[in-house]
């Protein structure tokens, strides 16, 4: 049998093809969310199961992040605080070492200043004006050396002072310092040769001064261990070591000098070397061999006649004890004055005495008065000098009064 028709589709509506469209369009959009949510939680369980797996790891790892981060600060802090304590005690060693140069130069300053004084003693038993130093030099009467006119160079207690105030931690500051302090040691340097030079002079001219005294006493026939006989003085005390340096040294040369020449003065000063008739000295008749005024025969004349007027005043010709004021023969009035060491003089003629036995004179003193007594012919001063007794040209002492 025929098969029946099939029947015909009918054409779609459009609103029904709207709807699938939108039910399409949902159904994607849920697939897309699920894939998403699906992708995260893939996601997520990954990153959860990455966590779980390898969390201890993380955590370690984190902490030597975190250790090493915290040595490294900690190594630096230390660095930093050993670079501090080290600074630290190097300022504290610069302090004391500049402390200690500065105690060392306070007392270099005060040995220059008794060393000073001592000059200063020194030259007046010189008895003559120091020689100023150069121009380049310090002053040697100054307290505290410094060129002349120049301004005073800094103490010990003001380079203190400005040690203080200049931040002395500082670098700068600590070679400020130590400029200043390196030039007050050569200061005081320079200040110490001047004074050793000073005293090597006040040596050399007391040395100078004493071979003249000695050579003149030379020239008197005398030796200077006459005037040293007698017993030896006491002396004694506890031993102090002199020092070695240069200025010690120089100081106990000048010092014996000093002596040498002070005691060789004192011998000088009892020589009778002055004139005992003042002005001009006018002789009638020498030392030595002549013609007797009375005789007219040879004969010693043991002294020196000098003219004067009667009643001039005759003097003593060096200090002494009078051991003779009387009439004594051909001398007529005479005195006679023991002088020390064998040395004795003798004013013969005088019409007048003007001392007694025993009487201590000083140089100059007036004995008597000039006369003609005794063995002369006219008025005039019959003069003597004696050395252990024997007469000797008294002109021989007279010459050298002016070297005095």
């Amino acid at each position: 049998m025929p098969s029946a028709p099939r029947p015909q589709p009918k054409a779609p509506r459009p609103q029904a093809k709207a709807v699938r469209a939108s039910v399409t369009a949902v159904s994607g959009l849920r697939l897309r969310l699920l894939a998403g949510a699906l992708a995260v939680s893939t996601v997520w369980a990954g990153g959860a199961t990455y966590y779980l797996v390898f969390h201890d790891e993380m955590l370690a790892r984190f902490v030597s992040q975190q250790s090493a981060l915290q040595y490294g600060y900690e190594e630096r802090i230390g660095a930093l605080r050993l670079q501090l304590d080290r600074v630290t005690m190097e300022q504290a060693v610069a302090r004391d070492g500049i402390a200690q140069r500065l105690a060392d130069l306070a007392r270099r300053q005060a040995g220059m200043e008794t060393r000073q004084a001592l000059l200063a003693t020194l030259t007046g038993e010189a008895g003559a004006a120091p020689q100023a130093p150069p121009p380049d030099e310090p002053a040697a009467t100054e307290p505290l050396p410094r060129p002349p006119g120049a301004k005073p160079f800094p103490t010990p207690d003001a380079l203190e002072l400005r040690t203080r105030d200049e931040a002395l931690p500082g670098r700068q500051s600590s070679r400020l310092v130590e400029l200043r302090m390196a030039t007050l040691d050569r200061r005081l340097d320079g200040f110490a040769q001047a004074q050793t030079r000073l005293l090597d002079g006040i040596g050399a001219r007391a040395g100078r001064g004493a071979q003249r005294l000695r050579d003149l006493v030379g020239r008197l026939g005398l030796d200077t261990a006459r005037f040293e006989r007698g017993p030896a003085p006491g002396i004694g005390g506890p031993l102090v070591p002199l020092s070695t340096d240069a200025f010690g040294v120089s100081l106990l040369q000048t010092q014996r000098s000093l002596a040498d020449e002070a005691r060789l003065r004192r011998i000088a000063e009892r020589l009778p070397v002055r004139r005992p008739l003042t002005g001009e000295l006018s002789l009638s008749s020498q030392f030595g061999a002549r013609l007797d005024p009375f005789t007219r025969g040879y004969a010693l004349h043991t002294g020196l006649d000098m003219r004067a007027e009667t009643g001039e005043p005759a003097r003593a010709t060096a200090a002494g004890r009078v051991t003779m004021a009387e009439y004594s023969g051909g001398y007529g009035n005479m005195v006679e004055v023991d002088h020390g060491h064998g040395l004795t003089t003798r004013y013969a003629h005088l019409s007048a005495l003007e001392v007694g036995p025993g009487q201590w004179l000083e140089a100059g003193a007036i004995v008597g008065r000039v006369g003609s007594t005794g063995r002369s012919t006219g008025s005039h001063l019959h003069y003597e000098t004696r050395i252990d007794g024997e007469p000797v040209d008294p002109q021989r002492f007279l010459r050298v009064a002016d070297a005095l």
